[in-house]
């Protein structure tokens, strides 16, 4: 992204797999040098470049920092980012339980403070609803899109505490056409919350070479982490969670046909039905979703700002898409997921279609839309919603 940092303009990298801390500022006039690290030009092509760019015969010192500077921070794929990549593995697949990632970023990590946090944030919710079998969140930063998450968790009543929660997220960095699962229970503030690990291990044996389990991703995908934070504050952490992070169906959005023309999202989405089918009333489905990504830091050619101008039409396509998942009608909502190759860019249009096609009885009712400016030229579109059968 471009640098925040006012004195010193230029390209902003960071890892968002977290493999390394590093954080870079390449300086505008060696951006395009970046273009040279694609596995096909070699050493003397980026050394031609960089002649041509500083009028310099002799670059090759500052042709080594940059090579230097960008492997040593695990920004290369080479032998010091493999071994990074293979240490945060390793790390997370021995850790026993899922550490809180965002607690002091995304809200606040000091246990009072989160507590009046989040009690500001319920404060004045609708109440209990009976008969639900889902509902569907939000999981931009809660400070943008609290009204939303008050409505999707205002209704949830007593009666469920007892349930599974079977926790549908976005997967923003995970394989296309692919789901991942945990069994570690995760860690907030709040307190530890058990994932149902018989569902897991079951899941794992029916759900194909789609699913991957222990998915690195868990480590720092903020998507469960917030519904988790969320049904903490609600039930306290003694609650069982089923945590599945779901990848963009990138084959269906950009070709022809539906997710489970791929043998292995059809197998996965085989093996959900079933376990919803068996488990009926025992499960409860959330859904943490956010919807249309707009403006220059989503690589649109326009700024956006929320409820005005090309947002209102938006917000029109952004209903649209609702009522048809709300009517429980996955062919009319995936269809217009496809128009135009999804230019609206809902990152949680995956995990929507995966509920949809689980529990094909479920109707729903939007609660509250929302859009909200993450940047002053960039907007996030999302609703609270839920679901019964």
């Amino acid at each position: 992204m471009p640098s925040p940092v006012e004195d010193r303009p230029g390209l902003f990298i960071r890892d968002p797999y977290r493999y390394t801390d590093a954080m870079v500022i390449i300086p505008p006039a060696l951006v395009h040098c970046l273009e040279f690290f694609d596995g096909e030009q070699s050493d003397l092509d980026l050394k031609a470049e960089l002649v041509r760019l500083t009028g310099e015969l002799d670059v090759s010192e500052l042709q080594a920092h940059l090579v230097d500077t960008l492997s040593a921070g695990g920004f290369l794929e080479d032998g010091v980012y493999a071994g990074m990549r293979e240490a945060r593995q390793r790390e997370f697949a021995a850790c026993p339980t899922r550490l809180a990632a965002h607690a002091g970023s995304a809200y606040p990590g000091d246990l009072d403070q989160l507590r009046s946090t989040l009690g500001r944030y319920m404060n004045g919710a609708v109440g209990t609803a009976g008969g639900l079998t889902g509902i569907a969140a939000p999981h931009v930063s809660p400070e943008g899109g609290w009204e939303a998450y008050r409505a999707a968790y205002g209704v949830l009543g007593p009666e469920y505490k007892d349930r599974t929660f079977v926790i549908l997220a976005t997967s923003h960095y995970g394989e296309p056409q692919r789901f991942g699962l945990t069994r570690k229970p995760f860690v907030t503030p709040l307190g530890e919350s058990p994932t149902d690990v018989d569902l897991a291990s079951r899941l794992e044996r029916d759900g194909g070479p789609a699913l991957e389990m222990e998915d690195f991703c868990h480590s720092f995908e903020h998507t469960v982490e917030l519904q988790v934070l969320f049904l903490q504050h609600v039930y306290g952490p003694d609650i069982r969670i089923l945590p599945l992070l779901c990848g963009p169906f990138v084959d269906s959005v950009y070709g022809a046909g539906m997710p489970e023309k791929d043998d292995g999202v059809h197998r996965f989405l085989d093996a959900l039905g079933e376990m919803s089918e068996r488990e009926g009333d025992r499960l409860f489905w959330v859904l943490g979703i956010d919807m249309a990504h707009m403006g220059a830091r989503y690589h649109d050619r326009f700024e956006a700002v929320a409820g005005e101008g090309i947002m209102a039409e938006v917000e029109a396509r952004d209903r649209a898409r609702i009522e048809r998942a709300a009517a429980g009608d996955p062919e009319g909502y995936w269809s217009l997921i496809q128009e135009n190759h999804d230019d609206l860019k809902w990152c949680g249009s995956s995990p929507l279609y995966t509920f949809l096609r689980a529990v094909p009885r479920a109707r729903g009712s939007l609660l509250r839309y929302g859009q909200w400016n993450i940047d002053q030229a960039s907007v996030v579109s999302f609703a609270g919603m839920s679901f019964s059968r």
